[in-house]
């Protein structure tokens, strides 16, 4: 019994980011689907527009910015909505939406586990460039129709939609997005195709909550953080020893560098400072 607290307490301490940001996105889920006994559901709408606890309303400013573009009317809750969802990111990094807030990230994380334990070596190249092209694509298409252009295929809503009602054609996008990420290629979609995540990228460039570099002399070289790494291009200014913050607005704050470096030599956590003189950790062995 004390082998098995221990062993419940070690996994816990090695996955506490993992964890934390299932149990968020579980609970987001849950918040429009459940209702709770005198209470009823403390979210109505979905993740594109939503009421929080019947007077906070929540408006993805992606969506926002698609209905200004095709001409709709913008409501006062609707602006609102954006200012408080676009400000929160704007402060903390876009990409946090996509790691703690998107449930398709659920999805697509269980892909890559599979593809894992599976030992799938196929990986298509793809530019992570094709996302900020489908960005512009969707915004300059809900101008030319007149409608929100990208919400129509937006696997967010489709599996929303999904969970709400059951509907035969999202399911079967869904499965094809899912199978996408688990035999074609590594983080097919998040990593690479996402629209969603582009934009998120955008507003969150200056985003204060980053990836430090603590505990310099602890760590071992070993690279299992780089592994891990959902965008393990961001931890190049790390490996190359001349930052001590993850900066690249990619980063999506996932936290699973911090859970897999053994050392504690990475921890994530608020940076309000402009400028550091410290030059990173050997993460890489030479």
């Amino acid at each position: 019994m004390v082998n098995l607290f221990r062993r419940i307490v070690s996994y816990v301490k090695s996955h506490r980011w993992l964890l934390m940001r299932r149990t968020l996105q579980i609970l987001i889920v849950l918040a429009f689907v459940v209702d709770i006994p005198e209470v009823g559901r403390i979210a109505h709408g979905n993740l594109s527009s939503s009421l929080w606890f019947w007077n906070v309303p929540l408006t993805d400013p992606f969506v926002l910015l698609q209905s200004w573009l095709a001409g709709a009317p913008l409501a006062q809750t609707a602006l609102i909505g954006a200012a408080i969802v676009g400000g929160f990111y704007a402060f903390f990094g876009g990409r946090i939406y996509c790691s703690w807030v998107c449930p398709i990230n659920m999805m697509t994380d269980a892909a890559y586990w599979l593809r894992q334990k599976f030992k799938i070596k196929g990986n298509l190249t793809m530019s992570q460039d094709l996302r900020s092209v489908l960005l512009v694509m969707a915004l300059v298409l809900s101008v030319i129709t007149g409608t929100l252009a990208w919400e129509d295929i937006n696997p967010i809503t489709l599996l929303q939609r999904e969970i709400m009602w059951t509907s035969a054609a999202g399911l079967t996008f869904l499965a094809a997005l899912f199978m996408f990420d688990f035999l074609v290629t590594r983080r097919g979609w998040c990593g690479h195709l996402c629209p969603v995540g582009a934009f998120y990228r955008w507003i969150g460039h200056y985003g204060r909550l980053r990836i430090m570099a603590v505990k310099t002399d602890a760590c071992s070289g070993c690279t299992d953080c780089i592994k891990v790494c959902p965008e393990p291009h961001v931890l190049a200014p790390l490996v190359a020893q001349k930052a001590v913050t993850v900066t690249d607005s990619d980063c999506t704050r996932c936290g699973a560098c911090v859970d897999k470096c053994g050392s504690g030599s990475l921890s994530m956590k608020l940076d309000l400072s402009r400028v550091s003189s410290f030059r990173g950790i050997p993460i890489v062995k030479k």
